[in-house]
Protein backbone atom coordinates (compact mmCIF):
# COMPACT_ATOMS: atom_id res chain seq x y z
CA UNK A 1 0.00 0.00 0.00
CA UNK A 2 2.92 2.56 1.08
CA UNK A 3 4.07 1.63 -2.46
CA UNK A 4 1.12 3.14 -4.36
CA UNK A 5 1.56 6.65 -2.90
CA UNK A 6 5.10 6.17 -4.62
CA UNK A 7 3.90 5.24 -7.60
CA UNK A 8 1.08 8.22 -7.64
CA UNK A 9 3.96 11.04 -6.92
CA UNK A 10 5.92 9.03 -9.37
CA UNK A 11 3.44 9.19 -12.37
CA UNK A 12 2.38 13.02 -11.44
CA UNK A 13 5.99 14.27 -11.10
CA UNK A 14 6.38 12.86 -14.48
CA UNK A 15 3.44 14.92 -16.11
CA UNK A 16 4.89 17.63 -14.01
CA UNK A 17 8.30 17.84 -15.17
CA UNK A 18 7.21 17.46 -18.83
CA UNK A 19 4.84 20.73 -18.70
CA UNK A 20 7.27 22.98 -16.69
CA UNK A 21 10.50 21.74 -18.51
CA UNK A 22 9.58 19.48 -21.12
CA UNK A 23 11.63 16.61 -19.79
CA UNK A 24 10.54 13.12 -20.63
CA UNK A 25 11.94 9.86 -18.53
CA UNK A 26 13.51 12.09 -16.15
CA UNK A 27 15.00 10.15 -13.29
CA UNK A 28 12.33 9.97 -10.78
CA UNK A 29 13.51 8.99 -7.20
CA UNK A 30 11.11 9.33 -4.11
CA UNK A 31 12.48 8.06 -0.86
CA UNK A 32 11.23 8.65 2.85
CA UNK A 33 11.93 11.73 3.97
CA UNK A 34 15.23 11.64 6.66
CA UNK A 35 14.40 11.88 10.34
CA UNK A 36 15.83 15.07 11.26
CA UNK A 37 13.69 16.75 8.16
CA UNK A 38 9.48 17.43 8.24
CA UNK A 39 7.78 15.35 5.63
CA UNK A 40 7.19 11.49 4.92
CA UNK A 41 8.19 11.79 1.00
CA UNK A 42 11.81 13.08 -0.34
CA UNK A 43 12.07 14.41 -3.82
CA UNK A 44 16.28 15.23 -4.93
CA UNK A 45 15.61 18.12 -7.90
CA UNK A 46 19.08 19.02 -8.74
CA UNK A 47 19.37 16.50 -12.03
CA UNK A 48 16.48 18.86 -13.37
CA UNK A 49 18.30 22.11 -12.82
CA UNK A 50 19.63 22.30 -16.29
CA UNK A 51 15.95 22.21 -17.99
CA UNK A 52 14.26 24.28 -14.90
CA UNK A 53 17.24 27.12 -15.44
CA UNK A 54 16.30 27.39 -11.96
CA UNK A 55 17.99 27.03 -8.74
CA UNK A 56 17.56 24.19 -6.74
CA UNK A 57 15.24 25.59 -4.05
CA UNK A 58 13.24 27.31 -6.59
CA UNK A 59 12.50 24.53 -8.54
CA UNK A 60 11.93 22.16 -5.66
CA UNK A 61 9.44 25.28 -4.75
CA UNK A 62 7.50 24.84 -8.19
CA UNK A 63 7.77 21.24 -8.48
CA UNK A 64 5.90 21.30 -4.44
CA UNK A 65 3.42 23.94 -5.42
CA UNK A 66 2.09 21.97 -8.55
CA UNK A 67 1.91 18.57 -6.46
CA UNK A 68 0.11 20.59 -3.78
CA UNK A 69 -2.44 21.54 -5.98
CA UNK A 70 -2.90 18.35 -8.51
CA UNK A 71 -2.27 15.72 -6.31
CA UNK A 72 -5.22 14.80 -3.19
CA UNK A 73 -2.79 12.94 -0.83
CA UNK A 74 -0.38 15.19 -0.69
CA UNK A 75 -0.67 17.32 2.45
CA UNK A 76 1.67 20.34 2.59
CA UNK A 77 5.51 20.49 1.76
CA UNK A 78 8.83 22.56 2.17
CA UNK A 79 12.02 23.11 0.51
CA UNK A 80 15.38 22.33 1.95
CA UNK A 81 17.43 23.42 -1.06
CA UNK A 82 17.72 21.05 -3.16
CA UNK A 83 15.56 18.61 -1.50
CA UNK A 84 11.56 18.96 -1.79
CA UNK A 85 9.70 17.51 1.32
CA UNK A 86 6.53 16.61 0.92
CA UNK A 87 3.72 15.21 3.82
CA UNK A 88 1.30 13.26 2.95
CA UNK A 89 -2.14 13.51 4.07
CA UNK A 90 -3.55 11.67 7.53
CA UNK A 91 -6.65 10.79 6.04
CA UNK A 92 -4.16 8.63 3.20
CA UNK A 93 -2.05 7.02 6.29
CA UNK A 94 -5.23 5.98 7.41
CA UNK A 95 -7.40 4.66 4.60
CA UNK A 96 -4.01 2.46 4.21
CA UNK A 97 -4.02 1.39 7.80
CA UNK A 98 -7.69 0.28 7.60
CA UNK A 99 -7.51 -1.60 4.37
CA UNK A 100 -5.05 -4.03 6.38
CA UNK A 101 -7.99 -6.91 6.89
CA UNK A 102 -6.61 -10.23 6.61
CA UNK A 103 -3.82 -9.79 9.33
CA UNK A 104 -2.84 -13.72 8.90
CA UNK A 105 -1.29 -12.77 5.25
CA UNK A 106 -0.55 -9.20 5.60
CA UNK A 107 3.29 -9.12 3.81
CA UNK A 108 2.83 -12.29 2.41
CA UNK A 109 2.73 -11.80 -1.52
CA UNK A 110 0.36 -13.89 -3.70
CA UNK A 111 1.87 -17.50 -4.89
CA UNK A 112 3.86 -17.68 -7.99
CA UNK A 113 4.71 -20.26 -10.00
CA UNK A 114 8.74 -20.48 -9.46
CA UNK A 115 10.20 -23.57 -7.06
CA UNK A 116 13.21 -22.70 -5.20
CA UNK A 117 14.71 -25.72 -3.28
CA UNK A 118 16.91 -24.68 0.24
CA UNK A 119 19.49 -27.03 1.27
CA UNK A 120 20.57 -27.12 4.96
CA UNK A 121 21.63 -28.65 7.83
CA UNK A 122 23.58 -31.41 5.97
CA UNK A 123 25.06 -33.02 8.83
CA UNK A 124 27.39 -36.14 9.25
CA UNK A 125 26.29 -39.02 11.11
CA UNK A 126 28.92 -39.80 13.61
CA UNK A 127 28.19 -36.57 15.80
CA UNK A 128 25.14 -34.63 17.43
CA UNK A 129 24.49 -31.57 16.13
CA UNK A 130 26.77 -28.62 17.10
CA UNK A 131 26.42 -24.72 17.61
CA UNK A 132 27.78 -24.75 13.58
CA UNK A 133 24.79 -27.06 12.80
CA UNK A 134 22.60 -24.20 14.21
CA UNK A 135 23.46 -21.19 12.21
CA UNK A 136 23.22 -23.23 9.34
CA UNK A 137 19.69 -24.41 10.27
CA UNK A 138 18.31 -21.31 11.51
CA UNK A 139 19.69 -19.41 8.40
CA UNK A 140 18.43 -21.93 5.91
CA UNK A 141 14.72 -22.70 7.05
CA UNK A 142 14.29 -18.92 7.75
CA UNK A 143 15.36 -18.06 4.23
CA UNK A 144 13.02 -21.14 3.29
CA UNK A 145 10.55 -19.26 5.49
CA UNK A 146 11.15 -15.85 3.71
CA UNK A 147 11.25 -17.06 -0.03
CA UNK A 148 7.75 -18.81 0.94
CA UNK A 149 6.16 -15.55 2.00
CA UNK A 150 7.55 -13.68 -1.26
CA UNK A 151 5.52 -15.63 -2.60
CA UNK A 152 8.04 -18.49 -4.32
CA UNK A 153 7.20 -22.48 -3.56
CA UNK A 154 9.83 -23.77 -1.60
CA UNK A 155 11.38 -27.23 -0.51
CA UNK A 156 13.71 -27.94 1.83
CA UNK A 157 15.69 -30.58 1.54
CA UNK A 158 19.47 -31.74 3.31
CA UNK A 159 21.84 -34.45 2.48
CA UNK A 160 22.73 -36.55 5.07
CA UNK A 161 26.63 -37.49 5.00
CA UNK A 162 26.27 -40.85 6.07
CA UNK A 163 29.09 -42.97 4.19
CA UNK A 164 32.87 -42.40 4.80
CA UNK A 165 36.11 -43.10 6.79
CA UNK A 166 34.66 -40.82 9.36
CA UNK A 167 31.67 -43.28 9.98
CA UNK A 168 33.83 -45.78 10.25
CA UNK A 169 35.81 -44.48 12.60
CA UNK A 170 32.54 -44.32 15.04
CA UNK A 171 31.79 -48.00 14.29
CA UNK A 172 35.05 -49.33 15.11
CA UNK A 173 35.27 -47.12 18.61
CA UNK A 174 31.51 -48.74 19.45
CA UNK A 175 32.64 -52.48 18.61
CA UNK A 176 35.89 -51.79 20.45
CA UNK A 177 34.44 -50.35 23.64
CA UNK A 178 30.82 -50.10 24.02
CA UNK A 179 29.74 -53.49 25.45
CA UNK A 180 26.57 -53.55 23.72
CA UNK A 181 26.07 -49.83 24.68
CA UNK A 182 22.72 -48.76 23.02
CA UNK A 183 20.19 -45.56 23.22
CA UNK A 184 17.88 -48.12 25.01
CA UNK A 185 20.48 -48.75 28.03
CA UNK A 186 22.31 -45.96 28.43
CA UNK A 187 20.80 -42.52 28.81
CA UNK A 188 22.05 -40.93 25.74
CA UNK A 189 20.45 -39.84 22.89
CA UNK A 190 21.78 -41.51 19.71
CA UNK A 191 23.60 -38.97 18.28
CA UNK A 192 25.13 -38.23 21.62
CA UNK A 193 26.02 -41.99 21.57
CA UNK A 194 27.72 -42.82 18.40
CA UNK A 195 29.60 -38.78 18.92
CA UNK A 196 31.05 -40.24 22.05
CA UNK A 197 32.49 -43.15 19.92
CA UNK A 198 34.03 -40.84 17.78
CA UNK A 199 35.54 -39.01 20.26
CA UNK A 200 37.08 -42.46 21.74
CA UNK A 201 37.87 -43.48 18.22
CA UNK A 202 40.22 -40.30 18.14
CA UNK A 203 41.52 -40.51 21.50
CA UNK A 204 42.19 -44.42 21.09
CA UNK A 205 44.19 -43.21 17.99
CA UNK A 206 46.05 -40.83 19.60
CA UNK A 207 47.51 -43.02 21.88
CA UNK A 208 48.62 -45.91 19.26
CA UNK A 209 50.58 -43.10 17.57
CA UNK A 210 52.12 -42.18 20.43
CA UNK A 211 53.26 -45.60 21.48
CA UNK A 212 54.40 -46.11 17.57
CA UNK A 213 56.85 -43.21 17.81
CA UNK A 214 57.97 -44.06 20.94
CA UNK A 215 59.10 -47.69 19.41
CA UNK A 216 61.41 -45.88 16.73
CA UNK A 217 58.64 -44.58 13.96
CA UNK A 218 58.42 -41.45 12.29
CA UNK A 219 55.59 -38.97 13.06
CA UNK A 220 54.04 -39.97 9.52
CA UNK A 221 54.63 -43.80 9.50
CA UNK A 222 52.70 -43.94 13.05
CA UNK A 223 49.59 -42.40 11.59
CA UNK A 224 49.72 -43.97 8.75
CA UNK A 225 50.33 -47.95 10.85
CA UNK A 226 47.89 -47.21 13.75
CA UNK A 227 45.61 -50.22 14.08
CA UNK A 228 42.80 -48.14 14.79
CA UNK A 229 42.78 -46.56 11.74
CA UNK A 230 43.63 -49.66 9.58
CA UNK A 231 40.50 -51.09 11.29
CA UNK A 232 38.86 -48.06 9.74
CA UNK A 233 39.79 -48.15 6.59
CA UNK A 234 39.40 -51.87 6.35
CA UNK A 235 35.79 -51.46 7.61
CA UNK A 236 35.28 -48.90 5.05
CA UNK A 237 35.98 -51.38 2.80
CA UNK A 238 33.59 -53.91 3.55
CA UNK A 239 30.99 -51.41 3.48
CA UNK A 240 31.69 -50.69 -0.18
CA UNK A 241 31.98 -54.40 -0.82
CA UNK A 242 28.14 -54.91 0.51
CA UNK A 243 29.60 -57.29 3.29
CA UNK A 244 26.46 -57.62 4.95
CA UNK A 245 27.50 -57.89 9.02
CA UNK A 246 29.00 -54.30 8.48
CA UNK A 247 25.97 -52.98 6.50
CA UNK A 248 23.83 -54.18 9.25
CA UNK A 249 26.16 -52.39 12.15
CA UNK A 250 26.16 -48.86 9.31
CA UNK A 251 22.53 -49.01 9.43
CA UNK A 252 21.84 -49.25 13.19
CA UNK A 253 23.97 -46.84 14.38
CA UNK A 254 22.82 -44.72 11.67
CA UNK A 255 18.95 -44.82 12.84
CA UNK A 256 20.40 -43.75 16.46
CA UNK A 257 21.33 -40.84 15.09
CA UNK A 258 18.61 -40.24 12.93
CA UNK A 259 16.08 -40.78 15.82
CA UNK A 260 18.71 -38.01 17.63
CA UNK A 261 18.19 -35.56 14.78
CA UNK A 262 15.19 -35.52 14.28
CA UNK A 263 14.61 -34.97 17.94
CA UNK A 264 16.90 -32.10 17.97
CA UNK A 265 15.15 -30.75 15.23
CA UNK A 266 11.83 -30.93 16.26
CA UNK A 267 12.79 -28.95 18.99
CA UNK A 268 14.78 -26.21 17.04
CA UNK A 269 11.47 -26.36 14.98
CA UNK A 270 12.43 -27.16 11.62
CA UNK A 271 11.80 -29.90 9.05
CA UNK A 272 12.55 -31.21 5.59
CA UNK A 273 10.12 -32.27 2.52
CA UNK A 274 13.19 -34.61 1.64
CA UNK A 275 16.30 -36.06 3.11
CA UNK A 276 19.27 -36.78 0.55
CA UNK A 277 21.30 -39.58 1.36
CA UNK A 278 25.34 -39.87 0.51
CA UNK A 279 25.07 -43.22 0.77
CA UNK A 280 22.69 -43.20 -2.30
CA UNK A 281 23.82 -40.19 -4.14
CA UNK A 282 28.16 -40.84 -4.11
CA UNK A 283 27.90 -42.31 -7.54
CA UNK A 284 25.21 -40.50 -9.17
CA UNK A 285 27.75 -38.09 -11.31
CA UNK A 286 29.28 -40.63 -12.22
CA UNK A 287 27.59 -41.14 -15.84
CA UNK A 288 26.77 -37.38 -15.84
CA UNK A 289 31.17 -36.81 -16.03
CA UNK A 290 31.58 -39.94 -18.47
CA UNK A 291 28.91 -38.13 -20.84
CA UNK A 292 30.69 -34.85 -20.16
CA UNK A 293 33.79 -36.31 -21.23
CA UNK A 294 32.11 -38.09 -24.97
CA UNK A 295 31.15 -34.66 -25.51
CA UNK A 296 34.15 -32.65 -24.64
CA UNK A 297 33.18 -30.68 -22.07
CA UNK A 298 36.00 -32.29 -19.86
CA UNK A 299 39.09 -34.18 -20.69
CA UNK A 300 41.45 -37.55 -19.54
CA UNK A 301 44.66 -37.12 -18.69
CA UNK A 302 47.28 -39.16 -19.08
CA UNK A 303 47.01 -41.05 -15.70
CA UNK A 304 43.56 -41.38 -16.53
CA UNK A 305 41.43 -39.04 -13.95
CA UNK A 306 38.92 -36.88 -15.68
CA UNK A 307 39.00 -32.89 -15.05
CA UNK A 308 37.29 -30.15 -16.00
CA UNK A 309 39.38 -27.22 -17.33
CA UNK A 310 37.76 -23.69 -15.72
CA UNK A 311 40.92 -21.69 -16.45
CA UNK A 312 38.79 -19.35 -18.55
CA UNK A 313 36.63 -18.56 -15.54
CA UNK A 314 39.30 -17.94 -13.42
CA UNK A 315 38.83 -21.45 -11.22
CA UNK A 316 41.76 -23.91 -12.39
CA UNK A 317 41.07 -27.06 -13.03
CA UNK A 318 39.14 -29.53 -11.48
CA UNK A 319 38.96 -33.16 -10.63
CA UNK A 320 36.26 -35.26 -11.21
CA UNK A 321 37.16 -38.64 -11.19
CA UNK A 322 40.39 -40.16 -10.26
CA UNK A 323 42.25 -42.42 -11.83
CA UNK A 324 41.11 -45.63 -10.27
CA UNK A 325 37.38 -44.19 -11.44
CA UNK A 326 36.24 -43.20 -8.23
CA UNK A 327 33.97 -40.00 -7.68
CA UNK A 328 35.24 -37.23 -5.48
CA UNK A 329 32.63 -34.80 -3.26
CA UNK A 330 32.20 -32.46 -6.63
CA UNK A 331 31.22 -35.73 -9.22
CA UNK A 332 28.23 -36.79 -6.46
CA UNK A 333 27.42 -32.48 -5.97
CA UNK A 334 26.82 -32.39 -9.85
CA UNK A 335 24.97 -36.14 -9.90
CA UNK A 336 22.76 -34.80 -6.69
CA UNK A 337 22.29 -31.32 -8.18
CA UNK A 338 20.83 -33.34 -11.33
CA UNK A 339 18.66 -35.26 -9.18
CA UNK A 340 16.95 -32.50 -7.33
CA UNK A 341 15.75 -30.71 -10.74
CA UNK A 342 14.61 -34.16 -11.85
CA UNK A 343 12.91 -34.94 -8.59
CA UNK A 344 11.33 -31.10 -8.06
CA UNK A 345 11.80 -29.37 -11.63
CA UNK A 346 13.64 -25.97 -9.60
CA UNK A 347 13.65 -22.83 -10.84
CA UNK A 348 16.87 -22.36 -8.47
CA UNK A 349 18.46 -23.61 -5.78
CA UNK A 350 20.22 -22.07 -2.52
CA UNK A 351 23.18 -23.76 -1.00
CA UNK A 352 23.74 -23.10 2.79
CA UNK A 353 26.86 -24.00 3.80
CA UNK A 354 29.90 -22.53 5.38
CA UNK A 355 32.67 -19.86 3.50
CA UNK A 356 34.96 -22.12 3.99
CA UNK A 357 33.18 -24.04 0.81
CA UNK A 358 32.85 -20.42 -1.12
CA UNK A 359 35.26 -22.19 -3.67
CA UNK A 360 33.91 -25.46 -4.11
CA UNK A 361 30.10 -23.80 -5.12
CA UNK A 362 31.88 -21.85 -7.86
CA UNK A 363 33.55 -24.77 -9.04
CA UNK A 364 30.39 -26.46 -9.10
CA UNK A 365 27.94 -24.11 -10.44
CA UNK A 366 30.46 -23.18 -13.78
CA UNK A 367 30.58 -26.85 -14.52
CA UNK A 368 26.75 -27.24 -14.27
CA UNK A 369 26.80 -24.24 -16.87
CA UNK A 370 29.60 -25.76 -18.90
CA UNK A 371 26.88 -29.17 -18.82
CA UNK A 372 24.38 -26.87 -20.21
CA UNK A 373 21.55 -26.44 -17.53
CA UNK A 374 20.32 -23.22 -17.79
CA UNK A 375 18.81 -23.69 -14.28
CA UNK A 376 22.44 -23.43 -13.07
CA UNK A 377 22.38 -19.56 -13.56
CA UNK A 378 19.66 -19.07 -10.70
CA UNK A 379 21.91 -20.99 -7.85
CA UNK A 380 23.47 -19.50 -5.34
CA UNK A 381 25.69 -20.34 -2.21
CA UNK A 382 24.63 -18.80 0.94
CA UNK A 383 27.75 -18.32 2.28
CA UNK A 384 28.19 -17.82 6.48
CA UNK A 385 30.85 -17.21 8.63
CA UNK A 386 31.72 -19.38 11.60
CA UNK A 387 29.95 -19.60 15.19
CA UNK A 388 32.47 -18.60 18.17
CA UNK A 389 32.09 -18.86 22.10
CA UNK A 390 33.49 -16.67 24.40
CA UNK A 391 35.27 -20.15 25.39
CA UNK A 392 36.59 -20.22 21.74
CA UNK A 393 36.58 -22.70 18.80
CA UNK A 394 35.32 -26.04 18.72
CA UNK A 395 36.67 -29.33 17.88
CA UNK A 396 34.35 -32.36 16.96
CA UNK A 397 37.16 -34.42 17.27
CA UNK A 398 38.33 -33.48 20.62
CA UNK A 399 34.86 -33.69 21.87
CA UNK A 400 34.96 -29.88 23.10
CA UNK A 401 32.24 -29.28 20.51
CA UNK A 402 29.15 -27.68 22.10
CA UNK A 403 26.16 -29.55 20.96
CA UNK A 404 23.31 -28.00 19.95
CA UNK A 405 20.97 -29.77 22.61
CA UNK A 406 23.17 -29.12 25.84
CA UNK A 407 23.20 -25.44 23.96
CA UNK A 408 19.68 -25.45 24.16
CA UNK A 409 19.00 -26.70 27.74
CA UNK A 410 21.53 -23.99 28.58
CA UNK A 411 18.99 -21.23 26.50
CA UNK A 412 16.07 -22.61 28.39
CA UNK A 413 17.92 -22.36 32.21
CA UNK A 414 19.25 -19.39 30.95
CA UNK A 415 15.37 -17.99 29.99
CA UNK A 416 13.99 -19.50 33.34
CA UNK A 417 16.60 -18.27 35.68
CA UNK A 418 16.45 -13.95 34.34
CA UNK A 419 12.46 -14.57 33.34
CA UNK A 420 12.23 -15.67 37.61
CA UNK A 421 14.49 -12.93 38.53
CA UNK A 422 12.49 -10.23 36.55
CA UNK A 423 8.99 -11.50 37.57
CA UNK A 424 8.30 -11.87 34.20
CA UNK A 425 6.25 -15.26 34.95
CA UNK A 426 4.17 -14.16 38.13
CA UNK A 427 0.69 -15.85 37.71
CA UNK A 428 1.39 -18.41 35.01
CA UNK A 429 1.01 -22.05 35.96
CA UNK A 430 4.16 -24.60 35.73
CA UNK A 431 3.04 -25.84 32.67
CA UNK A 432 2.47 -22.29 30.65
CA UNK A 433 5.95 -21.66 32.26
CA UNK A 434 7.73 -24.77 30.79
CA UNK A 435 6.32 -23.63 27.31
CA UNK A 436 6.95 -20.03 27.98
CA UNK A 437 10.66 -20.92 29.20
CA UNK A 438 10.88 -22.71 25.84
CA UNK A 439 9.64 -19.71 23.50
CA UNK A 440 11.88 -17.43 25.37
CA UNK A 441 15.19 -19.56 25.11
CA UNK A 442 14.79 -20.47 21.09
CA UNK A 443 13.60 -17.30 20.46
CA UNK A 444 16.89 -15.52 22.26
CA UNK A 445 19.02 -18.34 20.32
CA UNK A 446 17.22 -17.51 17.11
CA UNK A 447 17.18 -14.11 17.02
CA UNK A 448 20.57 -13.23 18.48
CA UNK A 449 22.62 -15.66 15.10
CA UNK A 450 19.56 -14.66 12.51
CA UNK A 451 20.43 -10.28 13.29
CA UNK A 452 23.64 -10.98 12.38
CA UNK A 453 24.45 -10.91 8.48
CA UNK A 454 25.54 -14.32 7.56
CA UNK A 455 28.44 -13.44 5.55
CA UNK A 456 29.97 -11.78 9.61
CA UNK A 457 31.43 -14.24 11.80
CA UNK A 458 29.99 -14.39 14.82
CA UNK A 459 30.22 -14.53 18.77
CA UNK A 460 27.63 -16.26 20.53
CA UNK A 461 26.64 -15.13 24.02
CA UNK A 462 23.93 -16.64 25.76
CA UNK A 463 23.73 -14.90 28.69
CA UNK A 464 23.11 -11.51 26.76
CA UNK A 465 20.98 -13.33 24.11
CA UNK A 466 18.32 -13.55 26.81
CA UNK A 467 18.08 -9.70 27.85
CA UNK A 468 15.30 -8.10 27.70
CA UNK A 469 16.61 -5.03 26.68
CA UNK A 470 17.90 -4.35 23.75
CA UNK A 471 18.15 -5.74 20.22
CA UNK A 472 17.17 -8.91 21.37
CA UNK A 473 14.31 -11.85 21.22
CA UNK A 474 13.10 -11.69 24.45
CA UNK A 475 12.99 -7.64 23.93
CA UNK A 476 10.61 -8.59 20.90
CA UNK A 477 8.68 -11.31 22.08
CA UNK A 478 8.42 -9.43 25.74
CA UNK A 479 6.61 -6.28 23.18
CA UNK A 480 4.00 -8.50 21.64
CA UNK A 481 3.00 -9.86 24.97
CA UNK A 482 2.77 -6.49 25.80
CA UNK A 483 0.41 -5.44 23.35
CA UNK A 484 -1.91 -8.41 23.73
CA UNK A 485 -2.57 -7.64 27.44
CA UNK A 486 -3.64 -4.34 26.21
CA UNK A 487 -5.99 -6.24 23.78
CA UNK A 488 -7.36 -7.85 26.47
CA UNK A 489 -7.87 -4.79 28.51
CA UNK A 490 -9.85 -3.03 25.37
CA UNK A 491 -11.57 -5.53 24.81
CA UNK A 492 -14.54 -4.95 26.73
CA UNK A 493 -14.83 -0.79 25.75
CA UNK A 494 -17.59 -0.01 23.60
CA UNK A 495 -17.21 3.03 20.78
CA UNK A 496 -19.52 4.92 18.48
CA UNK A 497 -19.77 3.97 14.80
CA UNK A 498 -20.23 7.49 13.88
CA UNK A 499 -16.75 8.64 15.45
CA UNK A 500 -13.68 9.05 13.83
CA UNK A 501 -9.99 9.79 14.47
CA UNK A 502 -7.75 11.51 11.94
CA UNK A 503 -5.62 14.30 13.74
CA UNK A 504 -2.82 11.73 13.68
CA UNK A 505 0.36 12.43 15.80
CA UNK A 506 3.84 11.93 14.35
CA UNK A 507 4.43 9.08 16.31
CA UNK A 508 1.32 7.31 15.15
CA UNK A 509 2.00 8.30 11.82
CA UNK A 510 5.70 6.69 11.98
CA UNK A 511 3.83 3.60 12.99
CA UNK A 512 1.80 3.20 10.19
CA UNK A 513 4.45 4.00 7.84
CA UNK A 514 6.50 1.02 9.18
CA UNK A 515 3.80 -1.45 9.42
CA UNK A 516 3.06 -0.47 5.77
CA UNK A 517 6.53 -1.12 4.71
CA UNK A 518 6.29 -4.61 5.68
CA UNK A 519 5.76 -6.14 2.39
CA UNK A 520 8.33 -4.80 0.79
CA UNK A 521 11.05 -5.64 3.59
CA UNK A 522 9.80 -9.06 3.07
CA UNK A 523 10.77 -9.09 -0.53
CA UNK A 524 13.86 -7.28 -0.13
CA UNK A 525 14.65 -10.18 2.71
CA UNK A 526 14.19 -12.78 -0.15
CA UNK A 527 16.15 -10.73 -2.87
CA UNK A 528 18.76 -11.32 -0.46
CA UNK A 529 18.14 -14.18 1.20
CA UNK A 530 19.11 -12.14 4.77
CA UNK A 531 16.95 -12.98 7.29
CA UNK A 532 18.90 -10.13 9.27
CA UNK A 533 16.98 -7.64 7.29
CA UNK A 534 13.88 -9.24 8.57
CA UNK A 535 15.21 -9.25 12.01
CA UNK A 536 16.13 -5.39 12.23
CA UNK A 537 12.82 -4.38 10.38
CA UNK A 538 11.08 -5.96 13.42
CA UNK A 539 13.24 -4.06 16.04
CA UNK A 540 13.30 -1.25 14.56
CA UNK A 541 9.04 -1.43 14.67
CA UNK A 542 9.13 -2.90 18.15
CA UNK A 543 11.43 0.51 19.42
CA UNK A 544 8.76 2.63 17.59
CA UNK A 545 6.00 0.89 18.78
CA UNK A 546 7.50 1.08 22.60
CA UNK A 547 8.06 4.86 22.08
CA UNK A 548 4.46 5.66 21.71
CA UNK A 549 3.18 2.90 24.24
CA UNK A 550 5.43 5.26 26.48
CA UNK A 551 4.23 8.80 25.38
CA UNK A 552 0.69 8.02 24.37
CA UNK A 553 -2.38 7.32 26.50
CA UNK A 554 -3.61 4.54 24.91
CA UNK A 555 -6.78 3.32 27.00
CA UNK A 556 -7.71 6.69 29.06
CA UNK A 557 -7.72 9.13 26.13
CA UNK A 558 -11.06 11.06 26.40
CA UNK A 559 -11.82 10.92 23.13
CA UNK A 560 -13.08 7.24 22.49
CA UNK A 561 -11.92 7.48 18.38
CA UNK A 562 -8.76 7.92 19.92
CA UNK A 563 -8.66 4.66 22.00
CA UNK A 564 -10.51 2.89 18.99
CA UNK A 565 -7.74 3.73 16.56
CA UNK A 566 -5.10 3.43 18.60
CA UNK A 567 -6.26 -0.37 19.88
CA UNK A 568 -6.41 -1.08 15.74
CA UNK A 569 -3.08 0.39 15.14
CA UNK A 570 -1.75 -1.75 18.37
CA UNK A 571 -3.10 -4.98 17.45
CA UNK A 572 -1.71 -4.29 13.68
CA UNK A 573 1.82 -3.93 15.14
CA UNK A 574 1.06 -7.27 17.28
CA UNK A 575 0.64 -8.93 13.84
CA UNK A 576 3.15 -7.65 11.70
CA UNK A 577 5.67 -8.94 14.79
CA UNK A 578 4.09 -12.61 14.53
CA UNK A 579 4.41 -13.04 10.83
CA UNK A 580 7.95 -10.90 10.77
CA UNK A 581 8.55 -13.22 13.79
CA UNK A 582 7.89 -16.88 12.26
CA UNK A 583 9.77 -15.55 9.50
CA UNK A 584 13.06 -16.00 11.27
CA UNK A 585 11.15 -18.90 13.09
CA UNK A 586 10.32 -17.93 16.27
CA UNK A 587 7.21 -18.13 17.70
CA UNK A 588 5.92 -14.94 20.13
CA UNK A 589 4.00 -15.53 23.56
CA UNK A 590 0.68 -13.75 24.08
CA UNK A 591 1.51 -13.71 27.73
CA UNK A 592 4.67 -12.63 29.81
Amino acid sequence: MQHDIHKRLEAATAEILQDLYGLEKAPIDWQATRKEFEGDLTLVVFPYLRSSKKKPEATAEEIGQVLLENVAEVHSFNVIKGFLNVEISNEYWLACLHGIQDLENFGKAAPQDETILVEYSSPNTNKPLHLGHIRNILLGYSVSQILSAAGKQVKKVQIINDRGIHICKSMVAWQKFANGESPENSELKGDHLVGKYYVAFDKAYKEEIAALEAAGKTEEEAKEQAPILLEARDTLRKWEQGDADTVKLWEIMNSWVYSGFNATYDRLGVNFDKNYYESNTYLLGKQVVEEGLEKGIFFRKEDGSVWCDLEAEKLGEKLLLRKDGTSVYMTQDIGTAIQRYEDFGIDGMIYTVGNEQDHHFKVLFAILKKLGYKWAAKLYHLSYGMVDLPSGKMKSREGTVVDADDLMDEMFGTAKSISEELGKTDGISESEKEALYHQIGMGALKYYILKVDPKKRMLFNPEESVDFQGNTGPFIQYTHARIQSLIRKGADLTFSASASYTELISQERDLIKSILAFPEVVLEAAKEQAPSTIANYTYDLVKQYNGFYQQVSILNDANSAAVHFRLDLSRKTAAVIKTAMGLLGIAVPDRM
